[in-house]
């Protein structure tokens, strides 16, 4: 008997060795042959234990030396076994850390093993007769993780062999016969059917990798070609279904299950007319797809139904061609070409114009307070200093009443000077309210849509004030010249003509380039029934790239210290909210001016 297990055990070995040889020499490298290669240099290490240990029992040494030795390589092929299927059925198997949980078991099983003789929780009683040998309350914690590991993987590749290659194909009826091996002969040793020891479950292991090795090399049983294709159909975004020419769903994707909330029972073999009838799809009945089946049976050009339709929460744009073969019709191909994303980012587009547009603003708004807040500081000094001089002259004219030598010319005086500060305060506050007015209209938002009336010289005004403080700075002169009267009054959101025709100053301003001693010329006259707003400058003019492109996009002479958001925001404005129009002249060397286009 003893030499009987030494034989098998020896062959067993040796395919392996033989298996390892044969991998080694394969020329592709892929994931799982790296992972083969790994199960059968555990599978070795298994089995060349339990050899020696045939060969050494009749030694000194305890038996269980050499079963602690062998359990590195018998912990770790559950779990390579996992990682083969999972490598097979995923193509490429990426690394994650919450595999390593399921080496928690093996670790621990190892380092219990070793340890047996101070807590007997693996083995009471060791024998390499199974009938013997008395289990710890530990074992069945490793047998139950072992044999569970190993159920899921091959359940793994048989679901992905049948699903590739059918159940009655060589490959899975291979795969089915390897795995069945050790499971038939544990179960007739666990229940005493047959003598069994510890070397017959490597053995049988031996054999299954034999198989598996016969369905990876001889017939190509993990062959990425159609596992590939069939996961590219299944992971696509859009859906599909092949119906046959009696009008039968023969084929789909699981992208068609998932986002119509289907099991495959429910489509496969099922009449697609009823089947439109049963799901109750909105947008998708048989009114509409009737004549593009009737359709696709007379021509082989594919029929788009240019429109988006919504179907549950989904949108789809409908495509459907006939499926030929020399001639002869055989089904219709439905893609349902999922646009749902396109119209999210459609509708982000549209929201991240919106906020880009609103920052823009609001730095606009940032750079004008900051001018405001130096504009406001001059009359404030000249308010306290006139509250100071209103001071001295009320103590001055307190000491003077009573006093004999104060004639009525002197109080005169005095009275004289406080109706002089007291006009300079008002003047001083009128500015400061002028100001506070225009920047809190500015503070307006760009969706505000009020339509109120205001004149050209009250626009002027609000422009003069905010853009006192940035030309100041620039040391740039900006001339108005009114050719119009000023009373003429326009309807729309002062504010927001106001912060464009800000936005064009502040153009005009850079586009010296920090030079001082330039002029800009704000130039407003009555053309026809229409009033026009121009800026100019005399700077270089626009390069012939931005200026054909200007209103059109988004673009900037500013580079990194611009957005574009500017006068493409401008344009939108004066078109959305005044119904006017804005164009421009300009010529290398000699100036840009644009021209704001209001109807009266």
């Amino acid at each position: 008997m003893e030499n009987l297990l030494y034989l098998f055990t020896m062959i067993a070995i040796e395919i392996v060795i033989l298996i390892l040889f044969i991998v080694l020499r394969k020329q592709k490298n892929g994931q799982i042959k790296k992972i083969f290669l790994n199960l059968l240099l555990f599978m070795f290490v298994w089995t060349l234990c339990l050899i020696l240990q045939i060969l050494l029992q009749k030694t000194t040494l305890d038996p269980l030396v050499f079963e602690m030795f062998a359990s590195f390589g018998a912990q770790a092929l559950p779990f390579m076994f996992l990682l083969l299927s999972l490598s097979f059925a995923k193509t490429k198997l990426s690394f994650s850390y919450k595999y390593l949980f399921l080496l928690i078991i093996p670790v621990t099983s190892t380092i219990i093993i070793f340890t047996n003789d101070v807590h007997h929780l693996f083995y009471e009683v060791y024998s390499i007769y199974l009938n013997e040998t008395i289990t710890g309350s530990y074992a069945i914690v490793h047998i139950l993780y072992t044999y569970s590991i190993f159920a899921i993987a091959l359940g793994i590749l048989l679901r992905y062999s049948v699903k590739n290659a059918g159940f009655f194909s060589k490959q899975s009826l291979l795969i089915v016969l390897g795995a069945s091996i050790p499971i038939v002969v544990n179960i007739l040793g666990t229940f005493n059917i047959i003598p069994m020891t510890v070397y017959v479950t490597p053995i049988c292991f031996a054999f299954t990798i034999f198989f598996f090795a016969l369905a990876i090399f001889k017939f190509k049983f993990l062959s990425l070609t159609p596992i590939a294709m069939q996961r590219i159909v299944d992971r696509m975004s859009d859906s599909f279904m092949v119906i046959s020419e009696d009008g039968i769903i023969t084929d789909f994707n699981d992208t068609f299950l998932k986002t119509f909330h289907l099991h495959s029972d429910e489509v496969r073999n099922v009449n697609f007319v009823d089947f439109i009838n049963k799901q109750d799809l909105e947008g998708l009945n048989k009114n509409f797809v009737k004549p593009i089946l009737e359709k696709s049976k007379a021509t082989e050009e594919i029929i788009l139904v240019k429109r988006e339709m919504k179907i549950l929460d989904h949108y789809f744009n409908i495509e459907a061609s006939g499926i030929f073969s020399k001639g002869a019709f055989l089904g219709t191909l439905i893609l349902l070409k999922d646009v749902t994303q396109h119209m999210r980012d459609m509708q982000t587009i549209q929201n991240n114009q919106n906020m880009l547009m609103e920052r823009e603003r609001l730095a606009s708004l940032g750079q004008l307070i900051g001018g405001i807040a130096h504009n406001l500081k001059t009359p404030i000094m000249s308010i306290s200093g006139a509250a100071e001089g209103l001071t001295d002259l009320t103590i001055e004219y307190e000491k003077s009443i009573g006093d004999p030598e104060v004639t009525a010319q002197d109080h005169h005086e005095i009275a004289h000077d406080m109706k002089d500060w007291i006009e300079k305060i008002r003047s001083y506050t009128e500015y400061m309210s002028d100001v506070i007015t225009a920047v809190k209209g500015q503070a307006v938002t760009m969706s505000d849509e009020q339509a109120v009336s205001f004149t050209l010289d009250e626009l002027v005004k609000h422009v003069n004030i905010l853009m006192r403080h940035e030309l100041k700075n620039a040391l740039v002169d900006l001339n108005i010249q009114m050719k119009a009267e000023p009373d003429t009054i326009l309807k729309g959101n002062i504010n927001s003509l106001v912060q464009v025709i800000n936005n064009m100053i502040s153009n005009a301003i850079q586009a010296y380039n920090g030079e001082a001693g330039h002029e800009i010329n704000l130039i407003l006259e009555l053309s026809g029934k229409n009033i026009i707003i121009s800026v100019q400058d005399f700077a270089n003019g626009l390069p012939d790239s931005v200026a054909a492109k200007l209103f059109k996009e988004m673009i900037t002479t500013k580079g990194k210290n611009g957005t574009g958001l500017g006068l493409f925001m401008s344009y939108s404005t004066i078109r959305a909210h005044f119904n006017g129009n804005v164009t421009f002249e300009t010529e290398k060397g000699k100036g840009t001016i644009f021209h704001i286009s209001l109807p009266v």
